[in-house]
């Protein structure tokens, strides 16, 4: 089992930047790929950034890439997601997610394990 609690979002300017945390508690974090999921009011959850259990494979969304960077640090058991040029297109709320594999996947329905969300909202 898993359990994973996010934090690290709120409110910013377009333009700016935050950091997503995620903290994951068990012994197998590390065995896990993990990922990055976003919902805006009124559509479907959307995959955000992926990344392998060592971190040596990354995979973003086009609508995010060049902009936010996934990133992870298994000693913590934490996984980030740093999140640069932010627009308004970027307000939801933003899951951590882990799927029972090592390696990268990009569909949500892969996922089994999920956080609470944390809230993103980018003013124009």
């Amino acid at each position: 089992q898993v359990q994973l609690v996010e934090s690290g979002g709120g409110l910013v300017q377009a333009g700016g930047s935050l950091r997503l945390s995620c903290a994951a508690s068990g012994r197998t974090f590390s065995s896990y790929a993990m990922g990055w999921f976003r919902q805006a009011p009124g559509k479907e959850r959307e995959f955000v950034a992926a990344i392998s259990w060592s971190g040596g494979s990354t995979y973003y969304a086009d609508s995010v890439k060049g902009r936010f960077t996934i990133s992870r640090v298994n000693a913590k058991n934490t996984v980030y997601l740093q999140m640069n040029s932010l627009k308004p297109e970027d307000t939801a709320l933003y899951y951590c997610a882990a799927p029972p594999r090592r390696t990268v996947v990009t569909t949500k329905e892969a996922y089994v394990y999920w956080g609470q969300g944390t809230q993103v909202t980018v003013s124009s």
